[in-house]
């Protein structure tokens, strides 16, 4: 059986520090990047590994003492492979070992390159599918090849066996990317996705936008979640601007998805300008307001904890509408208020005064007509995925604030669902999964309010109430580090401070080779995936979101798919439903 042109050697390791590997001869150093995937074919089991480190050796002090001149190629030659040489550190991640004891975990090259893009007939696809997951079983790593046990570039159907195909019937599997330097589709779970919190990160510039809309994309099209977005830049509903020289715009989830997307606004005149005509509106009333929600805002309103403690007074007296009340206090009645009551008249008066900044939000309203929240939730109820557009009332007090009262409401109302479905097991009670994605989450999850703030909570219950987040942010360094280790999956761009590096790698094994790939990313398309969703941490180039994408993942490519697939994903959803 081939396994393809060995290209070095284990000459030392260990299970901890990962291997070291000398290149041969042939091999150039060159060729070795670092996040390439490699196999390392040991006497029972094959290893999955990824390559962290690339370094030159010599065998002589002498060599590096008196190189050779630039000029004298022949010596140069004469020297390579022997007296200089290339290593490569890997970091093994998985282990294939065979179900069948006396078959060698080796596969035929010949057959790899029958890959599925060659097949043409649909049976023969499956059966190249059930024999990827079939001959070997996926262990983690507890031990480590031996001495002079041979590399090898990861074939096609190696990462087939560890990530898995895209038309999957038994799992929504999604494609995300491809490895840095292969054609190879590379897959999330997404039921794995969804049922956890996850987190996308990356420096300002790296396309953390993008990739947010091609995962959101997939959830919508898998049918694995509703989703609501709060929109914070109006990038995700009806089109958004692309990067680049020259100006031009992408698709919007609501394009891509005209029939299961509905936006939501809190600037109806914004989304007009904008071209989206069926947008509804959104407002909050002063009585939806919490003294939870001025504590995620202490800071934009410049609110001490004297005022919060005194809210909590006026919350107390005069129950929900103790907003409007408080606006509408005399000096004389604050001070008859706080004879009473053992309030702090200088506190309730700054409160009084900040407070009027939130009638400047065009979106907060004395009091409602109608209960706008609850029309939020008949949609998600309804199947529908939610956008929540804010238009220019994005600053942060405004964009917080209504964040914050939306979701605690949405919250509240899963908690009922999910206790509801407790009591009666019936599969028609269950709630439909919900992804909640937020950006700047380091706003709401600081370690100063992420106990108070309903995203703390959400983040902390992960799949308990059949609702996760999913946060977008350039400074994971400023979220809660209980938080951060809560995070189920992590996509992470390009990112350069060391805070916000080792945030990242928070509660992660193995975490200083990765730290050494997650460094040399480019700054576009590149991303580093670890945690719930895939087997094992993978560098891939990230999908394009552009006119291929649309095709192969809007609603017309959907729709026009043959029947059995669909038919498959109905059996997933009732099995997921215990029908």
């Amino acid at each position: 059986m081939e396994l393809g042109q060995p290209l070095g050697s284990v000459i030392e390791g260990s299970l901890s520090q990962g291997l070291a590997v000398r290149l041969h001869p042939d091999v150039s150093v060159e060729d070795m990047r670092v996040g390439k995937f490699l196999v390392v074919q040991g006497r029972r089991s094959r290893f999955f590994c990824m390559l962290t480190d690339v370094a030159l050796g010599t065998a002589s002090a002498r060599i590096l003492a008196n190189p050779p001149e630039p000029s004298n190629l022949f010596l140069q030659e004469v020297l390579a492979g022997t007296g200089t040489y290339g290593t490569i550190n890997l970091s093994p991640m998985l282990m294939f070992t065979p179900k069948d004891a006396s078959v060698p975990a080796v596969w035929s090259a010949d057959r790899d390159r029958q890959g599925p893009a060659r097949k043409s007939s649909k049976a023969t696809l499956a059966n190249y599918q059930a024999q990827s997951s079939a001959d070997v079983e996926l262990l983690p790593v507890k031990t480590i090849p031996g001495h002079f046990s041979q590399v090898y570039d990861a074939a096609e159907r190696d990462f087939r066996v560890v990530f898995g195909w895209a038309d999957d019937p038994h799992r929504r599997n999604f494609v995300i990317g491809q490895p840095i330097d292969m054609d190879v589709p590379i897959c999330l779970d997404l039921d794995r996705f969804v049922e956890r919190s996850n987190g996308i990160f990356g420096k300002s510039g790296t396309g953390k936008s993008f990739l947010t809309r091609v995962l959101l994309s997939g959830i919508i099209q898998r049918r694995a979640a509703v989703n609501l977005i709060f929109d914070m830049h109006s990038e995700y509903g009806w089109e958004a601007m692309s990067e680049g020289k020259h100006f031009s715009t992408v698709k919007g989830l609501r394009q891509l998805f005209p029939g299961q997307v509905q936006i939501f606004t809190l600037d109806p005149e914004a989304t007009k300008r904008r071209g989206v005509r069926d947008a509804q509106e959104l407002y909050i009333s002063f009585d939806q307001i919490d003294v939870e929600d001025l504590t995620l805002v202490r800071g934009e309103l410049n609110l001490s904890e004297a005022s919060l403690e005194n809210a909590i007074i006026l919350r107390n007296e005069f129950g929900k509408g103790w907003v409007n009340r408080l606006l509408s206090m005399t000096n004389e009645e604050i001070q008859d208020f706080c004879e009473t009551k053992m309030g702090n008249k200088s506190s309730i008066m700054a409160l009084q005064r900040k407070l009027t900044r939130l009638a400047d939000l065009k979106y907060i309203r004395a009091a409602c007509p109608h209960n706008y929240v609850g029309q939020v939730l008949e949609a998600l109820d309804g199947g529908k995925h939610v956008i929540v557009e804010f238009g220019s009332q994005s600053n942060l007090l405004s964009y917080m604030l209504a964040t914050n009262v939306i979701a605690r409401r949405i919250h509240a109302s899963y908690v009922k669902k999910a206790d509801r479905f407790l009591q009666t097991k019936n599969p028609s009670d269950r709630p439909q999964q919900l992804v909640i994605t937020i950006e700047e989450a380091h706003r709401f999850l600081d370690p100063a309010t992420a106990r108070q703030t309903i995203f703390g909570t959400i983040a902390r219950e992960m799949r308990k109430y059949f609702v996760t987040l999913l946060v977008v942010d350039q400074r994971p360094s400023g979220i809660d580090n209980e938080v951060m280790s809560q995070i189920g999956t992590r996509i992470t761009a390009l990112l350069n401070d060391e805070k916000d590096i080792d945030a990242i790698f928070t509660g992660v094994s193995g975490a200083q080779s990765l730290r050494s790939v997650l460094a040399k990313l480019d700054s576009k398309q590149q991303a580093l995936i670890l945690g719930h969703a895939t087997p094992m941490p993978v560098v891939v180039r990230t999908r394009g979101y552009d006119s291929q994408f649309y095709a192969e993942v809007g609603t017309t490519a959907w729709e026009e798919m043959p029947d059995e697939p669909l038919f498959k994903a109905a059996e997933i959803a009732k099995a997921d439903l215990g029908f």
